[in-house]
């Protein structure tokens, strides 16, 4: 039996909302705000939930809403790959540019 991948290019509705107001917008995934831009400022916060799946919709979100940033885990660390090309450690709250 092949296993299906989950989709990268959109989100999906499972414990998702979301809102695009063209200059606005945001993801909650369950009770958390996981992906909010506004002004050319993105934040991303897991509210403690570092799981595979909070790392997914954030870059579902990403792609969805051409965000230009990518969240991805190594050595149980995070990193955010920026809109400017640089490479950060993840943090709650953080906020960059696109």
């Amino acid at each position: 039996m092949e296993e299906k991948m989950p989709r990268m290019d959109k989100l999906s509705n499972y414990a998702t909302t979301w809102f695009d107001n063209s200059d606005h917008g945001g993801v909650t995934y369950h009770r958390t705000n996981i992906v909010s831009w506004r002004d050319r400022k993105i934040t991303l916060n897991t509210d403690g939930w570092l799981t595979v799946t909070t790392k997914r919709k954030m870059n579902q979100a990403a792609n969805q809403f051409c965000l230009q940033f990518g969240v991805w885990q190594k050595n149980h660390e995070w990193f955010v790959d920026l809109p400017n090309g640089e490479t950060v450690k993840y943090y709650d709250g953080i906020t960059f540019n696109y």
